[in-house]
């Protein structure tokens, strides 16, 4: 029988985030020395000590809370690649970025999240994105609506996207540098066709903005499960729609085919064909 994941265990899953920001990430914002910056895949794909830190010891107290659940993290499948693999098949998962946003944390800038997404059986169905600087954090579980809340009791605010609206007069993040080549080039050119889009190299905050209705369209290239799990469904509960661009759904498993999210249906299929179709 599969887990059933409550929004009792949402807020247990986000005290565990909170509290590693409070004891690994905040103590080393902008405290990092030269050596406790480096790089993984390449010059723009940072690591620094507190991710690592930080994992291990939402790791930890995961493993004591959600004793039967497959910890998924960003670092550690950087260090054993194989674990992702296991994430398709999982019965129940807790998918984890420790600091999302790692370039801003490094740069000494206060545009960084922690997230975590809980996977049954192949289907996302719980997602956390928590923001370290203030304390609040946007949750959702699937097929309950999506809500921020607030670290001193103000009562949980029910999230919604933006209404939708002519292309000329939205904007959001597009992340273009993962787009295909060739692809990449042809959708930057169409971007005027947009009021604005721009980066904050940072998807914990965009999704943020995008589930407050700050935003209204979001793209990004590359697909990998810690970075848009959470945000995606805490997208979908506020009343969003996304798919990737072939318009088939996300699903945990997925790592190419990038992501498209705009305010509802119609307006992803028009803003895909202003984008990609000439």
């Amino acid at each position: 029988m599969s887990p059933t994941f409550t929004h009792d265990d949402l807020a247990d899953l986000a005290a565990i985030l909170i509290e590693a920001a409070a004891s690994e990430i905040l103590p080393r914002f902008r405290h990092l020395d030269a050596g406790d910056v480096t790089t993984k895949s390449g010059p723009q794909d940072l690591v620094t000590v507190a991710d690592r830190a930080a994992e291990r010891r939402i790791a930890r107290a995961v493993a004591e809370r959600f004793p039967d659940a497959l910890f998924v993290g960003e670092e550690s499948c950087a260090e054993d690649p194989r674990l992702l693999d296991r994430l398709a098949d999982a019965r129940f998962a807790i998918v984890v970025d420790p600091i999302d946003g790692t370039f801003n944390f490094a740069s000494g800038l206060p545009l960084f999240g922690v997230m975590a997404a809980v996977v049954v059986d192949g289907e996302t169905v719980a997602g956390v994105i928590l923001d370290p600087i203030c304390g609040d954090w946007a949750g959702a579980v699937k097929g309950e609506g999506a809500r921020l809340v607030f670290p001193d009791g103000r009562p949980d605010r029910p999230l919604a996207v933006a209404a939708p609206a002519d292309l000329a007069d939205m904007h959001g993040p597009i992340s273009w540098p993962y787009l295909p080549a060739g692809e990449r080039e042809a959708v930057c050119a169409r971007l005027p066709r947009l009021w604005g889009a721009y980066s904050y190299r940072c998807a914990a905050h965009e999704y943020r903005l995008l589930a407050t209705g700050a935003a209204h369209v979001a793209l990004y290239g590359k697909l990998m499960p810690w970075d848009h799990l959470a945000g995606a469904l805490i997208h979908a509960e506020a009343g969003g729609f996304s798919a990737k661009l072939d318009g088939s759904p996300y699903r945990p498993s997925d790592l190419e085919g990038g992501l498209l999210l705009a305010p509802d249906e119609p307006t992803w299929r028009r803003l895909r064909a202003a984008l990609f179709e000439g």
